[in-house]
């Protein structure tokens, strides 16, 4: 019972986000199976450029290089060992978008040396993240001095996700497809750095 409700609100949730929308999907194949992300339209220098790099087969054969169980998968550089593109896309960090389970977001620096939240031109990540109580959220409230949406607090109590993260990165898309291949991946065995011992691999394809 308790796997059809979240089942049904997984779901729930990705309609409110997709419907009336026209949002372009990019199916990442990886080793362990197939993950489909939606683009969101609000955030259209992230998705434009997404789009670009996939179309051009920059990510296909790179690798997954960091990956934390119960918190994300990160995956965003060249087969040829380039980890990062000449270049950073603004912030569209928007409210209505979060770290839920299965959010797309894109990897940055950190504040010190970029203080204005620009996003990596490649490197991005998909949430896993872990469900929390209520009397957690209020903790991470009182530390961020911010108020969780009642739709922040069905999905961080119910399907999961990094609320810590929530105003600092650019979410701009989410997953629509293939959560079960996000765990799988996020479960490899890890070495220095959070890198897969054994590289988990991907090729991108816009649908």
């Amino acid at each position: 019972m308790k796997s059809l409700i979240f089942s049904l609100f997984l779901t729930l949730l990705i309609t409110m986000n997709l419907e009336a929308q026209n949002q372009t999907k990019v199916l990442i194949k990886t080793d362990y199976g197939d993950i489909t992300v939606a683009l969101y339209n609000d955030t259209p220098l992230h998705r434009d450029n997404f789009i670009k790099l996939a179309k051009e087969g920059f990510y296909d054969n790179s690798i997954f290089h960091r990956v934390i169980n119960r918190f994300m998968i990160q995956g965003g550089g060249a087969p040829a060992g380039k980890t990062e593109v000449d270049y950073r896309i603004p912030a569209e960090i928007l409210s209505n978008h979060f770290h839920k389970y299965g959010a797309l977001a894109a990897a940055r620096m950190g504040d010190q040396v970029n203080p204005k939240k620009e996003s990596s031109g490649s490197q991005f990540y998909i949430v896993q993240g872990q469900k929390y109580t209520e009397a957690q959220l209020q903790q991470f409230e009182a530390r961020m001095g911010k108020k969780f949406t009642e739709e922040q607090l069905k999905a961080y109590t119910t399907v999961g996700g990094t609320p810590h993260l929530d105003g600092a990165y650019t979410v701009f898309g989410e997953v629509v497809s293939g959560f079960e291949v996000i765990d799988k991946i996020a479960a490899v065995k890890t070495g220095a750095m959070d890198k897969p011992v054994q590289d988990v691999k991907m090729t991108m394809k816009v649908l």
